[in-house]
């Protein structure tokens, strides 16, 4: 059943004159300036559905920023806001025939984020019958909110959705709603960049129906879509608020992990003088002469000896360089080097390098870093055996592992085209606008203050993320609703109160 919260009303819409609180600061009365916020729709992705820590679960979806901006707005005559609360058992995901399907919620255990156990209720064939306000659909991408058939590919869809073939845009407009606040696009790219690359940048390709979940959304298809939207949405007069995007450099899943994280303590398993030891035997044994043999085909900087001093760059697949594996393998060959020996380096390093500070290491290799690769997971289709079987150190990381620079310009140049839409748009139709790249920026360069709280995008500790790198966690997602309410009283005259950073955790304990 939908949990149905109506706000109380916090301001009598009545009062003609200003407050004065107790420390004699004159309060100006909430007012809705031109908008009506009787009825407020939210159309978005996972940010809008409140998703954190890998999950949705009731706690996170509380802190929603769509469901923040509607308690502000019930004290200038907003109305009822319905969310589609997932199970209270707050294990987040689904679960089917007893068992957990869609993975649960993280927490930190004090030496890092695990799951938390248990198998939650939440159903993944559960439906919720009536509407809901908050629309926003984890994995969402822009063209998915008008596709028909979507109820039957994303479970969160799927359980709010009128019918099979009912379209998030149709259940939206069908609420009639006098307000609405849109932010989309995210997904477009962002599948791309943590997939490291590995799917396929449509740009020219006109028919989304052929692409991947991991591709880039062209940006003609996106312009289609949100005009589409927008169009529908302002069709009865309603008034809004869009958002633009950040670039994904921006988020703690891109950064949080260094490429130079080799040092002789890393390589030592915490053991400077095992790692000194180590780090001669791999120039001497596989840098140096992979070094010596790239340089005498003109390609020596992809690999330099590791430092016993500082911090080291790892090795990556980049599938953008000249493959030289027949070349390398001639030349170990032709310095004495075994046939077998130089073979099998020839085909691994023939599109080696070391990362380099322009490229984006994914949260998720710090766990792959120094494993042992497998036939299914070592692009060369067998196992390496020692001492090539080391992730990122004696073995090149995968194109999933790195985002390198020639994909995120592919990422950049798509979230550019995105942004010149949305603004276009937003200008266009006289709605409210966010510059939600230019916080994220901020939180990434220096930080923001946050009623004396430093936010910005470290990871753990920044006070803006959760545990997944990429979502907010309720302080940040405070943060964001306060931008829209700043939007919202710039563009139609209104005087809604930003919210306090005090009333939002920076993260979600193991239990409520």
């Amino acid at each position: 059943m939908t949990k149905n919260f109506k706000w109380l009303l916090l301001v009598a819409l009545t009062f003609v004159a200003c407050n004065t609180d107790e420390e004699g600061v004159t309060e100006v009365p909430v007012s809705p300036g031109s908008a009506d916020f009787s009825k407020y729709v939210a159309l978005g992705d996972s940010f809008a559905a409140g998703y954190s820590d890998n999950a949705l679960f009731p706690k996170g979806q509380e802190n929603a920023y769509p469901n923040i901006i509607a308690q502000q707005l019930a004290a200038a005559g907003g109305g009822a806001f319905t969310s589609p609360w997932m199970s209270s058992d707050n294990i987040g995901g689904f679960s089917l025939g007893g068992n957990q399907v869609v993975s649960t919620r993280l927490f930190f255990n004090g030496s890092g984020p695990v799951n938390v156990p248990g198998v939650t209720s939440t159903l993944l064939t559960d439906h919720i019958s009536g509407t809901v306000n908050n629309m926003g659909i984890p994995g969402a991408k822009s063209y998915h909110l008008v596709y028909s058939g979507y109820a039957g590919l994303n479970p969160y869809f799927g359980r709010i959705a009128s019918a099979p073939t009912a379209t998030v845009l149709a259940d939206a407009v069908a609420q009639s709603p006098s307000f609405f606040s849109l932010w989309i696009g995210g997904n477009d790219v962002l599948g791309y960049a943590t997939s490291g690359g590995v799917g396929v940048n449509q740009t020219g390709n006109l028919n989304p129906a052929t692409y991947g979940n991991g591709d880039i959304t062209d940006p003609n298809v996106f312009a289609s879509v949100f005009n589409t939207l927008v169009n529908n949405l302002t069709a009865n007069g309603a008034k809004g608020v869009v958002a633009n995007l950040p670039y994904v450099n921006t988020l703690p899943y891109f950064t949080t992990v260094p490429y130079n994280p080799l040092t002789a303590k890393v390589l030592g398993s915490g053991n400077e003088a095992t790692g000194q030891a180590t780090i001669t035997a791999l120039n001497a044994q596989l840098y140096g002469p992979l070094h010596n043999a790239l340089a005498f085909l003109g390609q020596g900087s992809r690999i330099q000896l590791l430092s016993s001093t500082g911090g080291n760059p790892m090795l990556i697949k980049d599938e953008t360089l000249t493959n030289l594996s027949t070349s390398l393998t001639a030349v170990l060959v032709g310095g004495g080097v075994p046939q077998a020996t130089a073979g099998a380096f020839g085909a691994i390093f023939g599109q080696v390098r070391q990362t380099t500070a322009t490229d984006l290491v994914l949260l998720p290799t710090q766990s792959v870093l120094g494993t042992a690769p497998t036939a299914a997971n070592s692009g060369i289709g067998v196992a390496p055996s020692a001492p090539l079987n080391k992730f990122g150190i004696t073995f090149p990381l995968q194109d999933k592992d790195v985002l390198i620079p020639s994909e995120i310009a592919a990422v950049a140049t798509a979230t550019d085209a995105y942004n010149a839409t949305i603004q276009s748009v937003a200008d266009t139709k006289g709605l409210a606008f966010v510059d939600a790249k230019a916080t994220m920026n901020s939180l990434l360069n220096g930080g923001i203050n946050f009623d004396g709280y430093n936010m910005t995008t470290t990871y753990v500790t920044g006070n803006s993320f959760s545990l997944d790198g990429v979502h907010p966690g309720a302080r940040g997602y405070a943060l964001i609703a306060n931008r829209f309410i700043e939007a919202i009283n710039a563009k139609y005259g209104s005087t809604l109160k930003n919210v306090k950073a005090a009333n939002y955790q920076i993260l979600y304990p193991a239990s409520f």
